[in-house]
């Protein structure tokens, strides 16, 4: 979720006019004082402004700027001078009237001294506040601001089941539904995640604080600074002791509060879960451009169907007695079936019921293996790039071949799925290690959410290939103990001729070669199997 403070700024625009989208400014600008019944106001568009948020309106200034990248890749989508072409980028008008609910109605300012947090808190009740009387004031409007809400959530910014981010999740949804913005149907999911953290008393007791700011005037700070205060206190936030916004614990897993927003945004967009899901993936930890790509060799081919066929064994070895139906006898008659399968005949249809049932050597039943490979890519782990970059291709093909679910994601400056789960990529890429070790911890929770890690009753594997160097070891370690208290092991290889970070709660192998890297994958995976 972006800051809602940053869609109002006293600060410096950064961006300037761009001249492909001057048309679109001019258009707007031109229409600003429909939405906002002010004269004196100028919007600019152009691709990266906003001041780091979609939307940002600088009221000393007189300016609101909306971030083109919303709008669409070139300027020619539409015509902005048409009406009709607020149906063709909704997002983008949605964010113009963001901006001119603001213009027009926040009106206030946080008086000098006041607490981080009591502003923070403020600005989040000033969100659902202004658009609702932009609602009001503009009925229409109401349309556009709805798909404003889904460009304005990321279910990133609620990785903790914590009060604070229920809270936080409350007001920049549920208080939604109390301005009449959306609906609440909408909000279904979240509201029972929001009650899971916050209990259904401090939950009605923040909505009486969000409604009380909906009749609050647009230049009353005094009481919208007083409604932030008693908000802390229901969170059981004293904002004289903690003065500054609750930061993000990079250790911790996302939980209720964020599968909630993933749920509310893919409603939104119309697609399923897995759906969306995919979109993100692709969006945000897409592998650089600039990593070459090359056929597949006959060793490499030859490489995945023997790590299939090992696969396949171990699911399949040791026979045990089991029940198997059967057409013909002998074995126990199943009643039902032998009725079905007369009845079948009697219609002259080819019988398809099996009325015995005897005992015979069956596999056992095993659980699909769920293995995600973490590659680092720091500088020091460049001689293995390229080694399991292979082993991503090779892993990828084996698991669709074998029943079993796999990943491999590289870490460092960015996090990158180079195979996701169920793929069979047609090309090797090879991974460039020039990076450092910054994204770890997400790495950790992106395979956490293709694999579901923590649960189920899979059989689940973490293997992380690296020195142990991270940029933050303790959350690092709090991830990986985790994993490992929810039956997920954890394999850590590190290089022989590297000083390396050992981690707890994890099985350690020191490998003398890139390529004994991933024959130790593949040995841990079939022993997993073996003794599941």
């Amino acid at each position: 979720m972006p800051d809602p403070s940053t869609h109002r700024s006293t600060g410096q625009p950064a961006h300037t006019a761009d001249d492909a989208w001057k048309r679109w400014s001019q258009a707007w600008t031109k229409h600003i004082p429909t939405l906002t019944g002010r004269d004196d106001l100028h919007v600019l568009v152009a691709p990266g402004a906003g001041g780091g948020a979609p939307e940002c309106f600088y009221p000393h200034l007189r300016r609101i700027e909306v971030d083109a990248h919303y709008i669409a890749d070139n300027p020619q989508v539409a015509d902005p001078r048409r009406a009709t072409h607020r149906t063709i980028v909704p997002t983008g008008y949605g964010l113009l009237v963001h901006g001119a609910a603001h213009a027009a109605h926040s009106h206030w300012t946080a008086p000098p001294g006041t607490p981080p947090i009591l502003a923070h808190v403020a600005d989040l009740l000033e969100e659902s506040r202004a658009e609702g009387r932009q609602r009001q004031r503009r009925r229409a409007d109401r349309r556009w601001l709805r798909h404003t809400v889904t460009t304005l959530l990321d279910p990133s910014n609620a990785a903790i089941d914590d009060a604070w981010h229920a809270g936080t999740l409350a007001a920049l949804l549920l208080a939604r539904v109390d301005a009449r913005i959306i609906t609440s149907k909408d909000t279904r999911a979240v509201r029972a995640a929001v009650t899971s953290v916050l209990g259904r008393q401090r939950l009605t007791a923040l909505r009486d604080i969000w409604q009380h700011a909906h009749t609050v005037d647009d230049t009353d700070a005094t009481t919208m600074i007083e409604l932030a205060h008693r908000w802390c206190q229901v969170l059981g936030i004293d904002p004289d002791q903690q003065t500054t916004v609750p930061t993000l614990e990079p250790g911790a897993f996302p939980g209720r509060l964020a599968k909630a927003i993933e749920d509310y945004l893919a409603t939104a967009h119309g697609l399923t879960p897995s759906q969306y899901t995919a979109r993100v993936l692709q969006h945000r930890h897409s592998p650089p451009a600039e990593w070459p790509a090359s056929d597949p060799t006959d060793q490499q081919h030859r490489a995945a169907r023997e790590l299939a066929a090992r696969i396949t064994r171990a699911r399949t070895r040791n026979p045990e007695p089991g029940t198997k139906p059967a057409l013909i006898p002998p074995g126990r008659l199943r009643t039902r079936h032998a009725i079905t399968a007369d009845a079948q005949i009697a219609t002259g249809q080819l019988p398809t019921a099996a009325p015995w049932q005897h005992r015979t050597p069956l596999p056992p039943p095993k659980p699909t293996l769920h293995l995600a490979i973490l590659v680092d890519l720091s500088g020091s782990m460049a001689s293995y790039a390229d080694e399991l970059s292979s082993a991503a291709w090779i892993f990828a093909h084996a698991a669709r071949r074998a029943e079993a679910v796999t990943t491999t994601i590289s870490f460092g400056s960015h996090t990158s799925v180079l195979t996701a789960p169920g793929t069979r990529p047609r090309q090797v890429l090879h991974m460039t290690a020039d990076q450092n070790t910054a994204t770890f911890p997400e790495a950790v929770k992106v395979a956490d959410r293709l694999l579901n890690l923590r649960h189920g009753r899979t059989l689940r594997m973490l293997v992380v290939v690296s020195d142990g160097w991270l940029d933050d070891i303790a959350a690092g370690q709090k991830l990986i103990t985790t994993l490992h208290r929810n039956g997920c092991a954890v394999l850590w290889l590190q290089p022989a001729d590297l000083p390396s970070y050992t981690f707890t709660n994890t099985t350690t192998l020191t490998v003398a070669d890139p390529a004994d890297a991933v024959a130790h994958i593949a040995d841990a995976a079939i022993t997993a199997l073996e003794h599941c």
